[in-house]
């Protein structure tokens, strides 16, 4: 299963993310899934970094992503993150028991 656990702030201020694992929807190779979820982070953290140049940690090992925006970061950085949580959403209604969303305060 893919995990993906947002981090917000007490004014649901999105802060970052971690996504690992694999949905194990198909072999790996050949998982839609797993394709989804990471074309959709992939996009997101490029966006961050690259598109607006938002200062954000990044770490990408074999199966997972963490992503921790930078404390001078705007509203882009939320908005991004929140589609993501979106797009996240919906794939986990596409691919049920392949994906968890957890959200925590921090």
């Amino acid at each position: 299963m893919i995990t993906a656990k947002f981090y917000n702030d007490e004014h649901k201020k999105m802060l970052g993310f971690h996504v690992s694992g694999h949905a194990g929807y198909a072999d790996i190779g050949n998982d839609i899934a797993c394709a989804s979820v990471s074309s959709a982070v992939m996009m997101t953290a490029n966006a961050v970094t690259e598109v607006f140049g938002l200062k954000a940690k990044v770490r990408v090992t074999e199966n997972e992503i963490m992503l921790k925006l930078g404390e001078d970061a705007d509203g882009i950085g939320d908005k991004l993150m929140l589609s993501l949580l979106m797009q996240l959403d919906m794939l986990s209604d596409e691919f049920p028991g392949c994906i968890r969303i957890e959200n925590k305060q921090v």
